[in-house]
């Protein structure tokens, strides 16, 4: 049995249903296998995720996120040099390190 949401005729779902259009690009490796680790936790193929994208782009009318052109003071602090910064191995070190300074 076949269930067809009323709100579509049965063009309107068989149309919706054939995914015959490609899109084809380039990017990292590491970006791809990060996106598809994410995306597989969440359920979802990369082709689920890319049609998720393009139908909220759609439903916006523009990108379904803000992008901005940074100002100045974000570009400056973008190319302040980073000698003299500490790092850590583990973001409780931080907070321990943090904890600890204001003490």
């Amino acid at each position: 049995m076949c269930y067809i949401y009323p709100a579509y005729t049965v063009y309107e779902y068989e149309s919706i249903m054939r995914k015959t259009a490609y899109i084809n690009t380039r990017v990292e490796p590491e970006l791809k296998k990060n996106a598809e680790s994410l995306f597989s936790q969440l359920g979802l193929s990369m082709s689920d995720a890319v049609s998720l994208f393009l139908n909220q782009a759609v439903l916006n009318k523009g990108l379904p996120f803000p992008v901005r052109i940074p100002n100045t003071e974000t570009i400056e602090a973008f190319n302040e040099p980073r000698e003299g910064l500490k790092r850590y191995t583990s973001s409780q070190d931080m907070f321990d390190d943090i904890l600890n300074d204001n003490e």
